[in-house]
C-alpha cells in the first residue's frame, strides 16, 4: 500500500509521547457531498498494532457502536488506547505502515489488505498502552499455513509499526467502504474551502 504526505509537511518519528502538532494552520476541506474533513500533518506514532472483532467477549455489552458512537464497520474504524487520546481523537484518520521487522508474533503481511487507512472511532481497554487495535470482520478469514484463520488472530501482535496521521473527519462523516476513505485521503473528492 502506499502512502502519500502533504506538501510543505515533514514527518519525523517519535514516540507517542512526544507527538508536536504542525505549526501550519490545518486545511480545511469538504467533500462534494459536504462531509467536512480537516488535514493536520500531526506527526508520526509509533505503537503496538493488534485488530479486535464487534463481538460481545471483545467489546462491551453494544459492539455494533463504538465509543464515539459511531458504527462499528471493520472496513474502517479502529480503536486507540486512552493514553493516545490527545494525539488520536475520535475522527483522526491514520495510515498505517507495514512493519520493517517481521516476527513469529505479527502477521501484518497476511492481513495487510484489509487494513487501508483507519478512523479512530474507539478506544481499547484501559490496560493498553500506545496501541492501536483495528477492527476486522469476523466473518473473514486469511490462509495461514493451509489453514483457514481469523484475520485478527492472524495479525496477532505487532510492536514498534509506525502509524501517521493524515486527516482528521467527523465521526458522523465516517465513510462506509475502504475505498470512500481512500478517496478522501488522497483527494479524489475533495474540495478546499475556503
Amino acid at each position: 500500500m502506499g502512502f502519500f504526505v502533504l506538501a510543505g509537511t515533514a514527518y519525523a518519528p517519535v514516540h507517542a509521547e512526544q507527538i508536536t502538532p504542525s505549526v501550519e494552520a490545518p486545511i480545511k476541506v469538504a467533500l462534494k457531498d459536504e462531509v467536512s474533513v480537516t488535514r493536520e500533518a500531526l506527526g508520526v506514532l509509533s505503537v503496538k498494532l493488534t485488530a479486535y472483532n464487534a463481538v460481545p467477549e471483545q467489546t462491551d455489552g453494544n459492539p455494533d457502536v463504538t465509543a464515539s458512537g459511531a458504527f462499528s464497520n471493520p472496513e474502517v474504524i479502529a480503536a486507540r488506547s486512552h493514553d493516545l487520546a490527545t494525539e488520536l481523537p475520535f475522527g483522526t484518520i491514520i495510515a498505517i505502515e507495514a512493519p520493517e521487522v517481521s516476527s513469529q508474533s505479527c502477521g501484518y503481511a497476511s492481513v495487510e489488505h484489509l487494513v487501508g487507512y483507519r478512523v479512530i472511532a474507539d478506544t481499547t481497554h484501559s490496560r493498553k498502552v500506545a496501541q492501536i487495535d483495528v477492527l476486522l470482520n469476523a466473518a473473514d478469514t486469511v490462509t495461514i499455513r493451509g489453514k483457514e484463520v481469523n484475520p485478527s488472530l492472524a495479525l496477532g501482535i505487532c510492536n514498534g509499526v509506525t502509524i501517521k496521521v493524515v486527516g482528521r473527519i467527523k465521526t458522523g462523516d465516517i465513510p462506509a467502504t475502504q475505498i470512500e476513505l481512500a478517496e478522501i485521503v488522497t483527494g479524489g473528492k475533495l474540495a478546499l474551502v475556503k
